[in-house]
């Protein structure tokens, strides 16, 4: 054998660069399915089933294009549990001359495999992720000299590079970059109205047989599979494209923000999956929400906000993510040390937005992002919970999650824990976000219309006494805990100022609920 090609579990293109040159009368695909990638983390049911019947699923197609495959799945009697050990164990049987992969997402898996390689003796020809518009070496050139980072500026170079959405000058359509200001409405109490349904894939036997070995191998995992219907094909998740382009994307600029109980999904793409797993390409997707503007389709306002996110934010979180592992990992910037409570893994809370956002987030292992920044990670934020256990957390609980996406948003952007400077010292602004997304229980009421806090017996305006809202008590206990260091900022100044209508005898109330919070009383 010549080149023995790694493929892993989010690497499911067929072209990928891994595959350049690849000839089946010498070369062979390998594949292992291995329970540590669901255990390093508490990964729930629905990520690891979506997974696995992905992985399958891309098996299958290249077995029908006749490429000899070397596939360990998870319920093989004598399954590997380590990424790396079933390798070696391949490795010695098949005797490549070297190991072939495009470049991993997760810089645990890169060193890994690194450092098995060398111990192999084996060459590993580790080539570059033409998924993504960018590559690590453009953005780490985009960042130097530079001292302030912001994805705005980025997002801006790539729409010119890739001449998204541009007049025949070469200026933005519609005279602007940026059109997040028209993007952020909430809903009133009447509610977001009649919704596109998400579309909906019905596991066929192969992926059937996922769901029963997860069921049966992490029975002990949080989540459920009752409702699984994610696509794990890329006949499927081009389908899904379609049919958020055709009927979601035209109201989702407008309603980004929003969020509704009961309504997990409302006008949001669903693709993040489908993307990260590579069954689609962010290029594919950003031209057809551009040709859907141009058409006159979709307001462009909508699709300049869908395009940025994949344009611009997702390409940025994976530059930061490379270029500032492995100590990100371990960032703190707000010496966060409280425990994530235990009801994060359950859903069993008496607040009910949080109640609502984890309850659907185990039943589909997908929240929107206004819930994950603005309701489970604003939560840990006030609290001050260590931001490494909330990255868990992200981590193992949405199907979307792989960690040079997950990371850099959780810690960055949810936990503002990236807000130091190269030395250790406090920083005014994080690399991912200028200022920490705090909010009271105000926001998430205003945002919903109200309906997020309808039979919740905490009141979002009290933010001491036995109903106040947790979130609005907490938010108080942050700026008193960080009323030094934020006191001069440029974006959170005015609130730190408020402390100053708090009494000493109020401040003392405050502080006592929330050490109460942070041990789980007040019936939470």
């Amino acid at each position: 054998m010549r080149n023995l090609v790694i493929v892993l579990g989010d690497q499911l293109d067929e072209a990928a660069s891994a595959f350049d040159g690849f000839d089946p009368a010498q070369d062979a695909v390998w594949m292992a399915e291995v329970a540590e990638e669901s255990t390093h983390v508490w990964s729930s049911q629905p990520r690891t089933a979506l997974f696995l019947a992905a992985m399958r699923a891309f098996a299958q197609a290249l077995r029908e294009r006749g490429w000899p495959l070397h596939y360990q799945h998870l319920d093989d009697a004598q399954a590997a549990p380590s990424l790396a050990e079933a390798l070696a164990r391949d490795v010695r049987a098949l005797q490549p001359q070297a190991l072939v992969m495009t470049a991993p997402g997760d810089w645990r898996v890169l060193q890994a495999l690194r450092g098995l390689a060398k111990a192999l003796g084996l060459p590993l020809d580790l080539r570059d992720d033409r998924h993504f518009f960018a590559t690590v070496r453009e953005f780490a050139a985009h960042t130097k000299g530079r001292k302030q980072l912001r994805m705005e500026y980025f997002y801006r170079e790539q729409r010119a590079r890739h001449r998204v959405l541009l007049d025949d000058a070469g200026q933005p359509l519609g005279g602007q970059w940026n059109f997040d200001a028209e993007n952020r409405e909430a809903f009133g109490p009447q509610g977001p109205g009649l919704v596109p349904p998400a579309p909906r894939f019905a596991p066929d036997a192969r992926t059937a047989g996922v769901l029963a070995l997860v069921r049966n191998r992490f029975a002990s995992h949080p989540g459920q599979l009752d409702d699984f219907a994610w696509p794990v094909t890329r006949a499927q998740a081009l389908q899904a494209l379609d049919d958020f382009i055709e009927h979601r994307l035209p109201q989702f600029g407008l309603w980004q923000d929003a969020m509704w109980p009961g309504e997990p999904f409302l006008w949001h793409s669903l693709l993040a999956s489908s993307l990260n797993l590579k069954l689609i390409t962010p290029h594919e997707v950003v031209a057809k929400a551009e040709a859907a503007h141009r058409a006159g389709h979709v307001p462009l306002a909508a699709a300049e906000g869908f395009i940025r996110q994949i344009l611009g934010w997702r390409e940025y979180v994976r530059g930061i993510y490379w270029t500032q592992m492995p100590d990100y990992a371990e960032r703190n910037a707000l010496d966060a040390q409280a425990e994530l409570p235990a009801w994060y893994w359950t859903g069993e809370v008496g607040m009910a937005c949080l109640r609502d956002a984890i309850g659907q987030t185990l039943r589909h292992g997908y929240a929107h992002h206004i819930q994950r920044l603005m309701v489970t990670g604003l939560y840990a934020l006030l609290l001050g919970v260590r931001p490494q256990r909330v990255h868990e957390w992200y981590l193992a609980v949405y199907v979307d999650a792989v960690e040079w996406v997950e990371l850099p948003n959780t810690l960055g952007m949810s936990q503002f824990a990236d807000g130091t400077l190269p030395d250790g010292r406090p920083a005014p602004f994080g690399a991912m976000a200028s200022k920490p997304y705090i909010a009271s229980g105000q926001y998430i009421q205003r945002m919903s219309g109200g309906a997020a806090c309808q039979g919740c017996r905490f009141k979002p305006a009290q933010r001491t006494g036995p109903d106040a809202c947790p979130y609005t008590a907490l938010y108080w206990d942050f700026l008193l805990r960080h009323e030094a260091r934020f006191a001069k900022h440029p974006r959170l100044a005015l609130q730190v100022k408020n402390l100053a209508r708090v009494d000493e005898a109020e401040r003392k109330v405050i502080r006592l609920q929330a050490e109460a919070w942070k041990a789980g009383g007040s019936g939470l």
